[in-house]
């Protein structure tokens, strides 16, 4: 601490002075070891590398951690939300409720059936989907509630959940962010209607890409198996026709192949065995920063709502523009001279052109739009070392104690 308060006077890199450290860090980073890479290799001296039993086998291994009766493996987060949309059966006309403030595909997977998307802001302390907006978005038109747990903290299940049964709706949770997040002591996935995951890299679980939908309800699951598979299906039950042998099958429906390989299949199922050292090793890192920048004057901190315990995907760091004397863009680019490579989560949604064609302007949100002019994450992943956690609080301190001076 005697050495922070010593640099936190220092001249910023950017101008001339000494970065904080010389190898950078990143934001994220995947944490993969020899057991993944073993589990893999099994799988590619084996018979299948897709369509296999690994599949299977990581489906049930994921809905035994989140406490789901079923879990669907897909090709990746974007995928999953666009079968979850599918198995609901939203179509043009129909409206659905989410959140701007989360990556492009909460809102596209609603695009790609032609459905409307209506975006709610947030609450300005949690960072969450506002129930209360929500509310007074809902129409005679809305099918569907897509909330995201943003950077792992969980949305308000009880209050969207009274909502969507009150008004008919169905509730979809992307939970990208929020593997291993807790809610009232349930696990996120268990908790929807339908619960969305990714395994991009930067996640807390990864397979390289991947996502998967976890569901108790049979006739959604049903939806999302064959939605995933080209809309086919070689269950006899199922057939419309009668089966002609046993290399009969039917496509009922336009779906996608969106099938994840076995050998991507196996590495999850070795990365959910330390899904839960993932966790303690993030919140770890959480209490570590929430400690350090308490009370530190120009940072905001974001807030977990009661009863939740998160596994944080981001750790954000909300500017003081009260305290600082510079834009958010001079802070970011000062953070990365100094080693440290920010990242920021997100530009609202209906900021991007696409969504400026179809109508849509700024103003619409405005906690979302005040937030993201002030926002940026730190790094957070579980293989960052004591030394990685206190370099990147030695950097932001400086860079606090600089602009506030200046």
């Amino acid at each position: 601490m005697e050495e922070e308060r010593e640099n936190s006077g220092a001249r910023p890199a950017i101008l001339g002075g000494e970065p904080v450290r010389r190898e950078p860090i990143f934001y994220g980073h995947q944490s993969i070891d020899e057991a993944d890479i073993a589990a893999v290799e099994r799988v590619l001296r084996g018979d299948y590398v897709t369509c296999g039993p690994a599949v299977a086998q990581a489906e049930e291994d994921l809905a035994g951690f989140v406490g789901a009766k079923r879990a669907v493996l897909a090709a990746n987060g974007t995928a999953a939300l666009h079968i979850a949309c599918l198995a609901i059966g939203i179509r043009p006309g129909d409206e659905v409720i989410t959140t701007p403030l989360t990556f492009a595909a909460s809102a596209n997977c609603v695009r790609y059936c032609g459905g409307t998307v209506v975006f709610a802001d947030i609450d300005p302390d949690t960072y969450q989907i506002d129930p209360e907006d929500i509310e007074r978005k809902v129409t005679e038109r809305t099918k569907a509630v897509i909330a995201v747990d943003f950077a792992g903290v969980s949305i308000d299940h009880r209050r969207i959940r009274e909502i969507c049964d009150r008004h008919g709706l169905r509730f979809i949770e992307d939970a990208a962010h929020a593997i291993g997040t807790e809610d009232g002591g349930r696990r996120v996935g268990s908790i929807a209607d339908l619960t969305c995951f990714s395994f991009h890299p930067v996640k807390t679980v990864t397979c390289g890409e991947g996502g998967a939908v976890c569901t108790d309800d049979e006739e959604l699951y049903r939806n999302l198996m064959q939605y995933r598979a080209h809309g086919i299906t070689r269950d006899g039950e199922l057939f419309e026709h009668s089966g002609e042998g046993a290399w009969y099958y039917e496509m009922q429906d336009l779906g996608y192949n969106y099938r994840l390989t076995d050998f991507q299949s196996a590495m999850l199922s070795s990365q959910l065995k330390k899904l839960p050292e993932f966790s303690r090793r993030r919140r770890q890192i959480v209490e570590f920063y929430d400690r350090e920048f308490a009370d530190v004057p120009g940072v905001i901190l974001q807030k977990e709502p009661e009863g939740s315990l998160a596994t944080r995907h981001l750790y954000v760091l909300q500017l003081d523009p009260e305290v600082l004397h510079c834009s958010r863009r001079e802070f970011f680019d000062a953070l990365a001279a100094e080693g440290v490579r920010p990242q920021v989560h997100y530009i609202p949604v209906y900021y991007f052109p696409y969504y400026e064609k179809l109508g849509y302007h700024r103003g619409l949100c405005p906690n979302v739009e005040q937030l993201y002019e002030r926002i940026l994450s730190i790094p957070l992943y579980p293989a960052m070392t004591d030394q990685d956690c206190a370099d990147v609080v030695a950097a932001v301190k400086k860079l606090l104690y600089w602009f506030s001076k200046a």
